[in-house]
């Protein structure tokens, strides 16, 4: 079989996370491109909605176990040495961002350049509440860390006096390996389309079907533009695959980057992932 146009990444949100460790070691010798984790700080027992559209309730339980995403990248990129590394969403307004700077720089340095942080404003309220933080100011909030992150990757000394932060003259050591570090914005809003063509690497879709993508790729397009911007925006979608006609219009769409997760179970995980490589991955390792 021909090499498809787009890069395959698997999510390991539907593994248990005691298996995260062996299927990422897996997904780096069959040639995946990237391996990406999902993200919280605490879910309360009084968590309501869901960020996708349509459920009226969280799917997420109070009881889940929740693992620190830096701590976890940290591990996986002593386990590998090619795929990427990615976080499906970061929930970056949750934390001060001298906080993320360092964990994000200190997985980017240790694995070589491979971290993906994908970041969203995140929409569990009784998350913020949980933090003592105002989920209604979240948005200025995300693009202020934002900001002062990007600063801290990239600048000898920074100084920075904000709505939500201060921070004194100081110097940040060490640098990510990155120049920039991806970030890749999740989200569906005007905010997230603004931040993925402004400051993006890549623009991550929560709600958007195939057929609505390409007129928010646009505006993605348009908004790059005009910031005089002029490298692509790359495009990931949690998506299944199953033949060639699914990759054809994932292509159509403008996606780049599919995130597959080609088991029905743990314990299916490492062979689904064999499986999929044998078809789509044409220079898949014999693993």
């Amino acid at each position: 079989m021909s090499a498809a146009p787009l890069a395959y990444g698997i999510h390991l949100s539907s593994i248990n996370a005691r298996f995260w460790g062996e299927a990422a070691e897996l997904a780096d010798r069959l040639g995946f491109e990237s391996v990406w984790m999902p993200e919280h700080v605490i879910v309360p027992l009084d968590a309501t909605g869901s960020p996708h559209q349509g459920a009226e309730h969280s799917p997420i339980p109070s009881n889940i176990p929740v693992l620190d995403a830096m701590a976890v990248l940290g591990h996986l990129a002593a386990r590998t040495s090619r795929v990427r590394l990615g976080t499906h969403v970061y929930n970056i307004g949750l934390r001060h961002p001298v906080l993320t700077a360092r964990g994000a720089a200190t997985v980017d340095f240790l694995s070589g350049g491979r971290l993906d942080l994908g970041i969203g404003a995140s929409w569990l309220r009784s998350e913020w509440e949980a933090l003592g933080l105002d989920f209604d100011t979240r948005g200025r909030r995300v693009d202020e860390s934002i900001e002062v992150c990007r600063r801290l990757w990239t600048e000898d000394v920074v100084e920075h006096h904000g709505e939500f932060f201060d921070l004194p003259p100081t110097a940040f050591e060490p640098k990510p390996v990155q120049q920039p570090l991806a970030l890749h914005i999740g989200g569906d809003g005007p905010a997230a389309l603004r931040r993925a063509a402004t400051v993006g690497t890549g623009w991550m879709p929560m709600n958007h079907s195939l057929e609505q993508l390409p007129a928010s790729i646009a505006r993605i397009g348009e908004l790059a533009a005009a910031a005089g911007r002029t490298t692509p925006v790359q495009i990931t979608l949690t998506g299944d695959v199953a033949d060639e006609a699914d990759v054809e219009r994932y292509v159509a769409a403008g996606v780049t980057r599919v995130l597959v997760q080609p088991w029905r179970n743990s314990r299916e995980a490492l062979d689904g992932l064999r499986r999929f490589a044998e078809r789509f991955l044409p220079d898949a390792a014999a693993a």
